[in-house]
């Protein structure tokens, strides 16, 4: 695998907008991964532990029920939500703390909104004896709670952040602050494929082992690529990992946005439907903000998608047109998470829920043969007191 080279630049997006300080550190991280991504002993024992430790690979699951329901193409599912710790992110924080020890550096931050990518890293911080400190919004350790003792039990501190929204923005805010004044010892294990250059590479070349295991079982399974695959963006993590492998592919790639209570209120995280290009994180790209330039608070039922931009890569595709960029509401979402529950007994992740919601009309709008693939990123359980409080304040299930 060939790395060197990249730039770190999509398009007009990218960059590596950072202070100073952080720039010789950002050159050594490029440099370890470019030597790491030439080494086949590294991707070896990272292989070796996402067989062995996380469980891959994960099944491409028929959705027989769903499909039927629908009434549209074949609806399959990528079942990262099988995977250990629940979901996708583990793929990236296995690859992170791996290259974070080869560096010899031996405590590990983190930023989460959802909790997901969090208890990720206090995994794998937990399974390569490194300390550990995860920095999450106030507002997200209250909804998701259950993360939050998870990521305790595994040895993480946690840093609850009391500034701005309280989310994932201020988490990824706070943690870059750390990470300036601790850079001698500390690495910054970023969960989206977002941030400053090398991290939108090097989070995709770490996600990609799920668009490579969909191709390969595709084939294997009907003796083809899919005709689509499908899955929700927030920053972009799992959706530049079902995306990467079939970018020179003639397959339909489709990226659901959060519009939370809907574009036109304002209160909503779709950065590229609803955003401007801008600077934030380290990175140019589409993101949330006002005629000033002030970044704007992001909203969605979803706290992994409560996030005011995307990752450069998602946003050059979108811009040339290469993906298609749907939305899809709070309500969207829950009506997408109870229809996987109540028809194929498979609980979703509020993430996941926004890319069923709008599967279910794509897949309509294809051949009956056709054979569409929603990117399940992660299970539900975290999600249940939040579904439980949404439904209890008239929210439509």
């Amino acid at each position: 695998m060939t790395i060197r080279g990249e730039t770190g630049r999509f398009g007009p997006f990218g960059g590596q907008y950072v202070a100073e300080v952080l720039m010789p550190v950002l050159g050594e991280l490029e440099e370890a991964f470019a030597a790491a991504a030439e080494d086949n002993g590294f991707w070896d024992e990272y292989h070796r532990i996402l067989r062995e430790y996380v469980g891959r690979p994960n099944p491409l699951t028929f959705a027989a029920n769903l499909t039927r329901l629908v009434g549209g193409c074949e609806i399959y599912l990528k079942r990262e939500d099988l995977n250990h710790t629940g979901a996708h992110k583990i793929n990236n924080t296995i690859g992170q703390v791996l290259l974070a020890t080869r560096m010899g550096k031996r405590r590990v931050i983190a930023e989460t909104g959802a909790g997901q990518h969090g208890v990720a890293t206090a995994t794998a911080a937990a399974l390569f004896g490194c300390e550990c400190a995860v920095f999450m919004g106030e507002e997200d350790v209250r909804r998701q709670a259950p993360n939050v003792e998870r990521m305790r039990l595994l040895g993480a501190e946690v840093i609850p952040v009391t500034s701005g929204s309280r989310t994932l923005k201020d988490a990824m805010n706070e943690a870059m602050r750390h990470w300036v004044s601790h850079v001698e010892n500390t690495f910054y294990v970023i969960g989206s494929a977002a941030g400053p250059h090398p991290y939108p590479v090097m989070v995709r070349e770490f996600q990609r082992v799920i668009g490579d295991e969909i191709k390969a079982q595709s084939i294997e399974r009907f003796g083809k690529f899919p005709d689509c695959v499908l899955a929700c963006i927030g920053g972009g993590s799992n959706a530049i990992g079902a995306f990467a492998s079939f970018l020179d592919d003639d397959v339909k790639l489709v990226a659901v946005e959060a519009s939370g209570e809907g574009i036109e209120t304002g209160r909503h995280a779709a950065a590229i439907a609803g955003g401007q290009v801008g600077v934030l994180h380290g990175q140019k790209s589409y993101l949330l903000q006002d005629a000033n330039g002030q970044v704007l608070e992001a909203h969605s039922i979803s706290a992994g998608l409560d996030y005011p931009g995307v990752g450069p890569q998602i946003a050059e595709l979108a811009r040339t047109g290469r993906i298609e960029v749907l939305t899809a509401t709070d309500d969207d979402a829950l009506k997408g998470f109870h229809l996987l529950t109540r028809t194929e007994g498979i609980i979703p992740a509020l993430e996941s829920s926004h890319a069923l919601a709008r599967a279910v009309d794509v897949a309509k709008t294809l051949p009956k043969e056709a054979k569409l693939v929603v990117n399940l990123s992660g299970r539900g359980d975290k999600d249940l007191a939040t579904v439980l409080a949404f439904e209890m304040r008239g929210g439509e299930a």
